[in-house]
C-alpha cells in the first residue's frame, strides 16, 4: 500500500511533468464544462464534464500542498493553487447554473 509521504514525494520529484500535464488539462476539461453549459446540453454529460475538471483541480490543489508542507512557500505555488480554485469554482458554478436554470427553460 503507498504511504501520502511516498505519494507526495513521487509528486514534488516529477513536479515539471506533474504540472505540464495539469495546468493544460484543468484549462480544457473547464473550458469543455463551460461550452457544455453554454450549449445546454443534457445534465448527465455537464455532471460528468465538471467532475473531472473539478478531480483535476483537486489532483493539482494536492499537489501544491505536498510543496506547502515542506515549506515552499513561492509565486509558483499560489499561480497554481489560484488556477485550481478558479477551476474549482467556475465548475460548481455551472454546475449550480445548469440546476437553477436548465430546468426551468
Amino acid at each position: 500500500m503507498m504511504e501520502f509521504h511516498t505519494l507526495a514525494e513521487f509528486s514534488r520529484t516529477n513536479c515539471v511533468a506533474t504540472c505540464a500535464f495539469l495546468v493544460p488539462a484543468n484549462l480544457i476539461a473547464t473550458l469543455l464544462t463551460m461550452i457544455l453549459v453554454l450549449l445546454r446540453r443534457p445534465s448527465h454529460q455537464i455532471w460528468q464534464a465538471a467532475g473531472f475538471a473539478c478531480l483535476l483541480a483537486f489532483v493539482m490543489v494536492s499537489h501544491v500542498y505536498t510543496w506547502f508542507t515542506i515549506g515552499v512557500v513561492m509565486a509558483p505555488t499560489f499561480i497554481l493553487l489560484s488556477l485550481a480554485m478558479t477551476c474549482l469554482l467556475i465548475n460548481s458554478g455551472a454546475l449550480v447554473y445548469h440546476g437553477w436554470y436548465g430546468f426551468h427553460r
